[in-house]
């Protein structure tokens, strides 16, 4: 794979309505790159993500992704959103949901190749849900049910991965898991993740983008305390994690 930035995001705005959410956002990320995003609620965090799979359209500005139109990226993209997309009543068990990844890559709706079921296991047994495919994702825990949504992700074989929140209404240690595993990841694909969690992801990503409605990039060491009062207009007090692997 070729050096170079996989996101290049030009001067871009976007407004719901009245309301500007977006103001001349700039942001390149590079191939590799572990970027993490942070912002209070409301700072226009998911909306970012959401332009840059396409699925708006900025009102100024341009957005290459992969060197290309977002629309045409998408099935190079793997992306866990904030909210499930499915009902935790609905009948269907692990393999299903993760199965699901390869819709618009290689197969049809419910007609899945060999290659198809060897991806999403190999999803699988990567996030450790192999153990539970057949289980209904009705019973599955918060750790699991976050874990089936990467996996999902991850069937695509995707060169970037975008996760929005990915570990909220998870316990610390499955967040830890899942951070691990997303760094061990992160040298075979590029990695854009949301967070609420500050320090936490400090230490595992390259850079911060520090987003409320306007964008400022941040090495982790640059971080301090001073930099996310202004972002989020409060006293917030840095937590520094040490994490062992």
């Amino acid at each position: 794979m070729t050096a170079g930035p996989v996101v290049e995001i030009d001067a871009v705005s976007f407004s719901y309505g009245d309301n500007l959410v977006l103001e001349d956002v700039s942001l390149a990320v590079d191939r590799g790159e572990f970027f993490g995003i942070i912002g209070p609620n409301a700072s226009g965090k998911s909306t970012l993500l959401r332009l840059m799979l396409g699925l708006l359209r900025p009102d100024r500005g341009d957005i290459r992704i992969l060197g290309t139109d977002p629309d045409a990226a998408r099935t190079r993209i793997g992306y866990v959103p904030q909210h499930a997309g499915y009902r935790r009543e609905f009948p269907v068990c692990v393999r299903d949901v993760v199965l699901m990844g390869r819709i618009g890559v290689t197969s049809a709706l419910g007609r899945y190749s060999q290659r198809d079921h060897d991806c999403a296991m190999e999803a699988m047994r990567a996030v450790q849900v192999d153990d539970i495919a057949a289980r209904p994702v009705a019973g599955l825990s918060g750790g699991q049910a976050q874990r089936m949504l990467i996996a999902r992700a991850l069937a695509c074989e995707p060169e970037i991965l975008i996760l929005d929140e990915p570990t909220s209404n998870i316990d610390l240690r499955a967040e830890e898991s899942i951070f691990a595993l997303l760094k061990q990841y992160n040298a075979r694909m590029t990695i854009i993740v949301v967070s609420h969690d500050v320090a936490f992801i400090s230490s595992y990503v390259d850079r911060v983008g520090c987003l409320n409605r306007t964008l400022v990039c941040h090495s982790t060491g640059e971080l301090s305390g001073k930099t996310i009062e202004e972002l989020y207009g409060a006293d917030i007090r840095m937590i520094q994690h040490s994490h062992m692997h």
